[in-house]
């Protein structure tokens, strides 16, 4: 995990539970006698959740509607940090302040906003085309006294546009895109993840999302392209561009679609989690000259 992730030493139990107690009614002995929660309980996740935002984030009230998606804490707050970074290198490898961000596709949970107006102060504004996330969202935002502005994104082929004022300049803009290209696909991947666990399907468990969270017509690279194509539009008014990439196989489309819309630079950074490795892609229309007036207070 990122040097600065508060969850590099893992989870600890007992004070997460005095910050919320009704996480003992979730908890595990491993075999080698450890406390834990059963993964595959969306109950238990999303309980695990409410108790790390409480205790490390001091977010009072978290919740989210059944069947949207549940984010481990621990790999969103790495993306924060890793961005953190990427505007660090533009600005003498000094911390950005005053950062202006835009999460696209924040979801029920708007665990993005949370985690980085959280931890680096940053002003967000988060968009979706779903109105019950948006919602939900909103009540996080309000019942924590966020300063996040939600957004309902009203034509679900644009990213920035109904989004972005022409006068608002962002520092950064980040995105976690549907991975799948189709309901059948991620049906089949939920599957395969009941199987490799040895237990048959179940709704009441873990591995939820529907449909705008998990698939969208060309899966993770067609989102992506047309993000990029979009994206160019508002080249002067964005330092960088950035989304999450699941598949490494899709980054040589990405790259190419990048190439086609003039990208100035183009980054892919790499996260580690454990054994997990993951990535984001980062772009910009702007030379570094240009992208220092953004960074300017």
């Amino acid at each position: 995990m990122h040097p600065r992730n508060t969850h590099r030493q893992g989870y600890n139990f007992d004070l997460l539970t005095k910050a919320c107690p009704e996480l003992l009614n979730h908890l595990i002995k491993t075999p080698v006698g450890k406390d834990s929660i059963n993964f595959s309980d969306a109950e238990a996740v999303k309980c695990l959740n409410k108790a790390l935002l409480k205790h490390h984030y001091k977010i009072e009230y978290w919740d989210i509607p059944k069947a949207f998606l549940c984010p481990p804490v621990p790999g969103r707050a790495d993306y924060i940090h890793a961005l953190a970074d990427l505007l660090k290198q533009d600005n003498q490898n000094k911390i950005v302040n005053n950062v202006s961000a835009l999460d696209i596709g924040t979801g029920a949970n708007l665990i993005y906003p949370i985690l980085g107006e959280s931890i680096y102060s940053w002003r967000f504004t988060a968009s979706d085309i779903n109105p019950k996330a948006i919602k939900n969202a909103a009540l996080i935002c309000k019942e924590n006294n966020l300063t996040t502005k939600v957004l309902l994104q009203p034509d679900n082929t644009k990213f920035f546009k109904n989004i972005l004022d022409e006068r608002l300049k962002l520092h950064i803009s980040m995105c976690n895109p549907p991975f799948h290209n189709s309901a059948e696909s991620a049906k089949s991947a939920t599957q395969n993840k009941w199987h490799k666990l040895g237990k048959k399907p179940n709704s009441n468990l873990n591995f939820g999302g529907h449909s705008p969270e998990l698939w969208c017509e060309g899966g993770e690279v067609g989102f992506i392209r047309r993000m990029i194509k979009e994206s160019k539009n508002y080249g002067q008014q964005c330092a960088w561009f950035t989304s999450l990439v699941s598949k490494k196989e899709s980054l040589s489309a990405i790259k190419l679609a990048l190439k086609k819309a003039n990208a100035l630079e183009v980054k892919v950074i790499k996260m580690e989690q454990g054994q997990k490795v993951s990535r984001f892609v980062a772009w910009s229309f702007l030379n570094n000259t240009k992208r220092q007036t953004f960074y300017q207070v």
